[in-house]
């Protein structure tokens, strides 16, 4: 994985077997969309962090009911659109359902195309089998990509580490790579049902750029009072990540992302060791990640209707 800096306060990442040269840094789309933060907070935050040199943007169709996508397409008017690359992420299990979100999406953001589209929440041993089925959703983004709507597909998930490989494994057998795939990276995760471990090597291996998120678990991590955020951002930082994806609801916190790249210096196996063994207690039973605990960060366990109908083949199967 390269580093370069190309301008004094943001670090740049080759994202994967792309090519495509990537802030370390990426700017989470949840956030800009809270109700707590208005609309014009929103923009400013997205245009500062451009003009600083943050060039990744996350985003998800169903986040904060399109707010999300609504503000930052307002924030990428006016050649700031040029300047980034530009994620969001679909829920649809089925073609149709996947290919209605992505259109949304499209208009909500105000874009000709995005540049990486994500199967968002793969978090059920069933949903690569959806995604991978010919009416499935993987067939959606293929279409869009030749219809110059997408240039790259990738997948996330928060639940369960053998779930990610299992949808690597699925996608194998169909003659499928992913460009990309997004996990949950941080101090707890390592002791705990750990993406780290298992899934990152494998990307590693296949040159599949790695996106971390929940770095600081929406600030849940902090609440065990183990580690700082700057500690938080920079043991993600020093993982094999592209882009270490983080929500930013202030000028103050966007502030603090800066800091930790220019602060962070690569460490060593036994920096890592002493990081991690502060959070080891804590970290044990999953408490400080409740995204993989329970059901309560699962937006389309709360939504179903999110995913589309089961593959046609399959309805003479269900019960009655």
């Amino acid at each position: 994985m390269s580093e370069t800096t190309s301008n004094s306060e943001m670090l740049y990442r080759v994202l994967g077997s792309t090519g495509e040269k990537v802030s370390a840094i990426g700017l989470g789309g949840w956030h800009i969309g809270l109700k707590d933060v208005d609309e014009q907070l929103a923009i400013r935050i997205v245009r500062t962090a451009i003009d600083r040199g943050i060039t990744f943007m996350d985003n998800s169709w169903d986040y904060n009911d399109g707010i999300s996508e609504i503000r930052m397409g307002k924030a990428l008017r006016d050649r700031y659109r040029d300047k980034v690359f530009l994620m969001t992420k679909i829920d649809g299990r089925s073609k149709k359902e996947a290919a209605r979100q992505l259109d949304e999406s499209l208009q909500r953001l105000q874009v000709d195309y995005i540049d990486l589209v994500q199967h968002h929440e793969i978090i059920r041993y069933e949903d690569p089998h959806r995604v991978f089925d010919e009416e499935g959703a993987n067939a959606a983004l293929i279409e869009a990509k030749e219809a110059g709507k997408l240039r790259y597909i990738g997948f996330t998930g928060h639940k369960d580490p053998y779930i990610h490989l299992h949808m690597l494994e699925v996608a194998a057998t169909y003659g499928f790579k992913f460009d990309t795939a997004q996990m949950p990276l941080n101090v707890m995760d390592a002791h705990y049902r750990s993406f780290a471990k298992l899934v990152v090597p494998e990307l590693v291996k296949q040159n599949i750029g790695v996106l971390g998120m929940k770095s600081l678990g929406n600030g849940i991590l902090l609440r065990s009072n183990t580690v700082t955020p700057i500690e938080c951002l920079q043991y993600a930082l020093n993982l094999p990540t592209s882009v270490v994806i983080t929500g930013i609801d202030s000028m103050e916190i966007l502030e603090q992302a800066f800091e930790a790249v220019r602060t962070f210096q690569p460490m060593n196996d036994e920096q890592v060791r002493s990081l991690l063994a502060k959070t080891a207690e804590a970290a044990s039973r999953g408490e400080f990640e409740p995204f993989k605990t329970s059901s309560i960060f699962d937006s389309t366990a709360q939504n179903p209707d999110w995913l589309g109908s089961e593959p046609q083949r399959l309805q003479e199967f269900m019960p009655a």
